[in-house]
């Protein structure tokens, strides 16, 4: 078969996105991207409220599925094949998904590929980088995961680092509610930290045991609402910009620190990041600087395959075509599955 195409879902926690990814002799296109964000909706709520996400998915799904069909300008006779993400994610979102994916598996009698949510996120690099081909180290740094993960092959991974705590957007969204700042919070942090000294405030940096490739990022957030708390009490003027960009800094130095150290660790030049804190500027910027001071290639999707989206669900799909890893129509959703185990 010279091309495939895959028709990919995703519905791991508060977007629903359908895509159409075609490989053509090892280059992956996107044909079309549909995604329909609920930030709006669950931003009266200050995050993202599992049985509102699941509802609206529902509602969505179908419009959403046909609207990449139609961007992509074919049927589901032109599909080799359905992806969905099975993993992780949150139960009832997910549930959405796969149960659709499932049906339409059942009635267009097309191959059914489960896809991990983090593989879905390093393969986004595939899709700019067509150049890019394992082995590398991957930064994986989203709202739900921060993970160092060695890519050996398309389906082989190793985990070399995890948080023990708080994932790395998780962190800066807390941060920016203790703020005040409206939800989604890494955005606003991300903004408000430009005009801010990120000097000002000294704020600590977990670098665990020695050698550790392994996060934390509660003691930084809890370092940030503490001297917000002492602040407040002794009245205190409190320079939000300052805050912002005191706390950006420590977060994405631990982040840089470690995956350069993981590149070296491995002997492995090669650094892909993917999740929706790789769209953070300064985070791009001061890898793009370690990496070039280290000799380490670096790769990074465009801001658009960063968030959850469909595309890079198929994307990774490609590869399990490949290998024809077709799953069964009892395929369930599993809201926490480490990539190791998938």
């Amino acid at each position: 078969m010279s091309s495939i195409k895959i028709l990919g879902i995703e519905t791991s926690c508060d977007e629903t996105s359908a895509a159409v990814v075609i490989d053509n002799n090892g280059k992956i296109d996107v044909l079309s991207n549909i995604i329909f964000s609920q930030i709006d909706i669950h931003k009266e709520y200050g995050g993202v409220v599992p049985e509102i996400a699941s509802r609206n998915h529902i509602i969505k799904i179908d419009e959403v599925v046909r609207a990449a069909l139609v961007k992509a300008n074919v049927s589901l006779n032109d599909i080799d094949a359905l992806a969905v993400t099975h993993a992780p994610g949150l139960v009832g979102a997910l549930l959405v998904g796969v149960n659709f994916a499932k049906a339409l598996a059942y009635a267009t009698d097309l191959p059914l590929i489960a896809v991990h949510h983090i593989k879905g996120h390093i393969a986004s690099n595939y899709i700019d980088h067509h150049e890019l081909k394992p082995p590398f180290i991957s930064l994986v740094v989203s709202g739900g995961h921060t993970q160092l993960v060695f890519a050996k092959e398309y389906n082989s991974f190793v985990v070399l680092g995890t948080t023990r705590d708080d994932a790395a957007g998780e962190a800066f969204d807390k941060v920016a509610r203790s703020l005040n700042l409206p939800y989604p919070g890494g955005v606003e942090i991300e903004k408000l930290a430009k005009i801010g000294d990120n000097t000002a405030i000294k704020f600590p940096r977990a670098k665990l045991d020695k050698n550790s490739l392994d996060f934390s990022f509660s003691g930084l957030k809890s370092a940030v609402i503490n001297y917000l708390n002492s602040a407040k009490m002794k009245n205190e003027n409190i320079n939000k910009a300052d805050v912002a960009a005191s706390f950006q800094v420590a977060a994405v130095d631990i982040l840089v620190e470690k995956s350069i150290n993981a590149c070296k660790m491995q002997g492995i030049n090669v650094l892909a990041v993917a999740g929706g804190v790789a769209c953070n500027a300064a985070l791009r910027s001061e890898l793009g600087t370690a990496c070039k001071e280290s000799g380490i290639n670096l790769y990074m999707p465009s801001p658009i395959y960063c968030t959850d989206n469909a595309a890079m669900i198929a994307a990774h799909a490609i590869y399990e075509f490949k290998q024809k890893n077709f799953a069964e129509l009892d395929l369930n959703a599993v809201p926490s599955l480490s990539i190791a185990n998938n």
